[in-house]
């Protein structure tokens, strides 16, 4: 990674900040020939430039995305931003609150879906707080 941009170097923090380090550290490794260029310009991109700009926080970001991911069924994702908006200090309550307007929005499937994967979601997150304080 010595090799990389500081606007990458500044994404991969973020993204570690977000995501937590363990997380983004195996994605990073696991990245091979064929992906990695996409992997760079997620992280270049979407957690350096964007995240990067502090006009938003990282709460706000992390609730537009739990939103957004929600209207576009991206279940996997919406996975990983609901650990990531726990991490950012986003309360159950706020990502209820969250949810709930997506089903106006949204439509119920895409909503009880969304529902389905963060109670999947912050239960892994508390099993991953558990085992950290172990």
């Amino acid at each position: 990674m010595h090799d990389e941009s500081e606007m990458f170097r500044k994404g991969f923090d973020n993204r570690k900040a977000v995501l937590g380090a363990g997380h983004v550290e195996r994605s990073w490794a696991a990245a091979d020939d064929f992906n990695r260029p996409v992997q760079r310009m997620v992280t270049e991109f979407c957690w350096g430039e964007v995240w990067g700009d502090d006009r938003l926080s990282f709460k706000t970001r992390s609730m537009i995305n739990i939103a957004m991911l929600t209207a576009m069924s991206q279940h996997h994702e919406l996975s990983v931003h609901v650990k990531g908006a726990l991490n950012n200090g986003v309360s159950r309550s706020e990502i209820q609150s969250v949810l709930l307007q997506t089903l106006v929005y949204c439509g119920a499937p895409a909503t009880l879906a969304a529902f389905r994967t963060a109670t999947a979601a912050m239960a892994e997150w508390d099993a991953a707080q558990v085992e950290e304080g172990a």
